[in-house]
């Protein structure tokens, strides 16, 4: 069973994803607004990483491949809104993810025990639901739903590695604050090569804009990954994914996506699995 401050901590984590994410997508380049996050949260870390113990060694594999995992995570989601809305693409990936995580729990040496797997079941189940009546309306293009899925391959992918990664670095935070160092300047070395100068000019006019995003992304991301330092890290996936709540209620208030009732719906699912997977 997972603490109910651990709990809180996930869902505020997921409030916070949401609310990047809200802001990516509503971006008017959001190739270089994510450039701006990922910079911005570079020169947050080295303030504060004089003062935090190394990562132990054995975490440092797991970190040096996140790293990469990460920059390929950052060019699927481009992708992936570009070709959908947010209210569809945040779902189908964030849905996707925990039950890529829960199927290679053993990995990492979490038990699934049944409760865990209904609540799994249950917030997949809800963030699935309107991704499928979507689909079936056609309201979804396959190139959408392409990204859409190789993003939330991604995303189980580091979620794990990242999970593996905090538990042997001995400091989450730590942890944390490296990954977002040093991703960001993989992140930039791809965005000059797209786009040249415009990033510099995009950078100086979009500073305050990024220092605050990377504030919400990598609060977010801290967040989870000590959070899977104190529990299985399936469970506080499912969690996280809570945040297609946030998202869904984001599209539909301030970029004027539908909500209708089968979203509804699929919200009141993956409450019932969060809930499910709080008393495992």
């Amino acid at each position: 069973m997972i603490s109910t401050p651990v709990v809180l901590l996930v869902l505020l984590s997921a409030a916070m994803h949401a609310g990047w994410n809200y802001v990516v997508k509503a971006s008017a380049d959001r190739f270089l607004d994510y450039t701006g996050l990922a910079v911005a949260g570079a020169v947050v870390a080295a303030t504060a990483l004089p003062f935090l113990p190394l990562p132990a060694t054995a975490s440092w594999p797991w970190l040096g491949t996140t790293v990469f995992i990460h920059v390929g995570y950052y060019l699927l989601l481009m992708q992936a809104y570009r070709h959908a809305d947010l209210s569809i693409a945040y779902p189908l990936m964030r849905g996707s993810a925990p039950v890529l995580v829960a199927l290679a729990a053993p990995l990492a040496g979490d038990a699934l025990t049944p409760g865990l797997l209904l609540g799994i079941a249950l917030v997949a189940a809800g963030i699935a639901l309107p991704v499928g009546i979507g689909i079936r309306r056609g309201g979804v293009s396959r190139t959408g739903l392409g990204y859409g899925f190789a993003t939330a391959g991604v995303i189980a992918l580091y979620t794990l590695i990242d999970g593996i990664g905090a538990r042997h670095s001995g400091n989450a935070i730590a942890y944390t604050l490296w990954l977002f160092f040093l991703n960001a300047w993989l992140v930039f070395g791809v965005a000059v090569w797209q786009r040249g100068r415009k990033v510099i000019v995009h950078l100086r006019r979009r500073w305050l804009f990024s220092l605050l995003g990377s504030v919400l992304t990598m609060g977010s991301y801290g967040l989870v990954l000590w959070a899977m330092t104190v529990a299985s890290i399936p469970a506080v996936a499912a969690l996280r994914e809570t945040s297609v709540i946030f998202a869904a209620i984001l599209g539909a208030w301030l970029l004027k996506e539908r909500m209708g009732r089968w979203r509804i719906a699929g919200a009141m699912l993956v409450a019932l699995g969060a809930v499910a997977i709080r008393w495992a």
